[in-house]
């Protein structure tokens, strides 16, 4: 077959010309023809079916199968048109109505998305859906706890079927998308106990690690970006009382290190092509750090809705049972959706700084060049305004 190319070559390069003009001809052929360097690592397999093809893109193969739990969230759609974009093969189990996953079918091109119907707690359908893959990526998780899904079946139990599913199918790669601040015993500012949030994510690690020593952890930050749950979040009217933003001590003593969505799907797709990241826990943050009065301040003047054109203010919420009713209210009366994602979990978790370690490596060893909250959240507000 490489002769075949070679005299393909050759005969093209007699044709536009010969001398200097063959040469380029040539090798202009030969470059297009080479594998791109920083490609994923060869499939374990004899089955050609599963070797690299095509010169890059959606309509070639990287050599990549890609199992995504978690593809219909926020992150998911993001991390599937990256993989798509670089000629991934992608397998997507969904739990819901297909009609939630079907708008991933363009993330890739024709042949390369194929969804698969799952549930969390059916080892079997979960087998089914990485028994073709080499790499697995778990970004299923839930900000609050429903009738039918605790913060421990998502977090912890879901979590480790997939990753001990995984190692017992053959899985080269596996990527879990956990949670910066996790720690066993957070400190409780609003709910008594701490996040149980944070704790199950904690736990969810722990257990990840056991059932797939090579897995690679990804500690996000609160992320941001279109659709997002933090930039709408605050931007909702009912986090608000009336034109009031009430904030754990005014936000005054809470830091924050957003971190924007494509980031921490970019670093996703490297991890899975890196394989030294094997093993490793990455810190997905920002480039900066803010104290979270003067992002909520920024966020409102962007929308236009300032103390002098609008009327707002911020307070501290310790003083205000009204507003701590009312989040525990929306959660009893709308488990399933909470209105504006307000509810006690996500108070307790905002209010939490965010803690970057040091020695443990950021987005930045990954590869990523980070993007700025002043890049991007003016874009994403416009439409608030």
């Amino acid at each position: 077959m490489a002769a075949i190319v070679l005299t393909r070559n050759l005969q093209l390069a007699k044709h536009h010309g010969s001398g200097v003009v063959g040469v380029l001809c040539l090798r202009g052929y030969a470059a297009a023809a080479a594998p791109p360097e920083d490609g994923p690592r060869p499939l374990k397999t004899t089955n050609p079916a599963a070797m690299k093809r095509g010169t890059g893109g959606r309509s070639s193969f990287n050599g990549i199968v890609a199992t995504v739990f978690g593809a219909t969230g926020f992150v998911g759609r993001y991390v599937c048109n990256k993989l798509g974009k670089s000629g991934s093969q992608m397998i997507l189990p969904y739990r819901g109505d297909d009609s939630d996953v079907i708008r991933l079918k363009v993330t890739g091109d024709l042949g390369q998305v194929l969804f698969h119907f799952y549930n969390l707690d059916d080892p079997a359908s979960i087998r089914e859906a990485v028994k073709h893959s080499n790499v697995v990526i778990n970004l299923v998780g839930r900000d609050f706890e429903t009738k039918n899904f605790k913060f421990k079946d998502v977090h912890v139990n879901g979590a480790e079927r997939i990753a001990r599913i995984s190692r017992e199918a053959g899985v080269e790669r596996f990527i879990h998308l956990s949670s910066l601040n996790v720690e066993a015993n957070p400190k409780d500012l609003f709910v008594k106990g701490g996040s149980e949030w944070l704790k199950s994510k904690y736990e969810g690690e722990l257990r990840v690690r056991d059932a797939f020593p090579n897995a690679t952890i990804i500690r996000p930050a609160d992320i941001y970006g279109a659709e997002d749950r933090f930039l709408r979040y605050y931007a909702h009217i009912w986090r608000r009382q009336f034109r009031s933003m009430p904030l754990w001590h005014k936000g005054e003593k809470t830091v924050k290190q957003p971190v924007f969505v494509s980031d921490v799907a970019q670093a996703i797709i490297n991890a899975a092509k890196d394989p030294d990241s094997a093993g490793r826990v990455y810190q997905a943050v920002g480039p900066k750090r803010y104290q979270l009065s003067e992002l909520v301040d920024w966020f409102h003047r962007l929308m236009r809705k300032d103390q002098k054109r609008w009327g707002y203010m911020r307070y501290d919420m310790r003083w205000d049972p009204s507003f701590l009713l009312k989040a525990k209210l929306n959660s009893w009366i709308c488990p399933g959706t909470p209105i504006g994602g307000l509810h006690p979990a996500r108070i307790e978790r905002e209010a939490v700084t965010d803690k970057v370690l040091t020695g443990v490596p950021t987005l930045e060893d990954l590869g990523v060049t980070l993007t700025t909250m002043e890049q991007q959240v003016p874009w994403e507000l416009r439409p608030y305004r």
